[in-house]
């Protein structure tokens, strides 16, 4: 694959990654495009196939997994696959920019150590976990076992932490912003 440089933002659901990169894909001197992962799941209300991810059934997703299309690839849930496909990788880079990622942990580790030398790792943590429920709980997206299991898997993500290269606390979502955007900045420039 043709190289460039690759951004990873990871951490548990709902601890504010997803609004982190959209605010970065907004600074166009950045000059990023953001991964589509795809994903085994059923979309969520408003979510777009090709936009939000690419949607596979789990047959399809297990087929691509079976033909190596995949750069990282988990099983996050019980036959709820997420992984980013090369070709999705490539794509970007063809049109001269860097990759941006919204991952879980063990995607955004992978991808690290992949490309060890052209990754930028940032852990996203939360306040606490109790916050994490209420973040969770205010999306109004998914039952209450669904929040249940996102919340165990929390603290195994969080002991994942110190292996990322930067790890930035979203306490306060300005903040959060500024620090990660000087992080990808600083790692652009060299």
């Amino acid at each position: 694959m043709k190289s460039g440089k690759l951004i990873v933002l990871s951490a548990p659901s709902g601890s504010g990654k997803t609004t982190l990169v959209k605010d970065l894909l907004h600074k166009e001197e950045l000059n990023l495009e953001f991964s589509i992962s795809a994903a085994s799941r059923e979309p969520r209300s408003g979510e777009r196939d090709g936009k939000d991810y690419y949607f596979l059934s789990l047959r399809e997703f297990k087929d691509k997994i079976k033909a190596d299309e995949f750069l990282e690839w988990e099983e996050v849930y019980r036959d709820n696959f997420y992984g980013t496909l090369k070709s999705e990788v490539q794509r970007i880079w063809d049109h001269g920019k860097n990759v941006i990622f919204d991952i879980d942990v063990v995607g955004g580790l992978d991808i690290k150590h992949i490309y060890p030398e052209r990754t930028l790792a940032i852990f996203i943590k939360p306040p606490s976990i109790e916050e994490l429920k209420i973040r969770l709980k205010k999306r109004k997206t998914e039952s209450e076992d669904k929040i249940n299991m996102r919340v165990a898997k929390a603290s195994t993500e969080l002991a994942t932490a110190p292996q990322f290269d930067a790890i930035v606390t979203n306490d306060d979502l300005e903040k959060a912003k500024q620090e990660v955007y000087q992080l990808v900045q600083k790692f652009l420039e060299v």
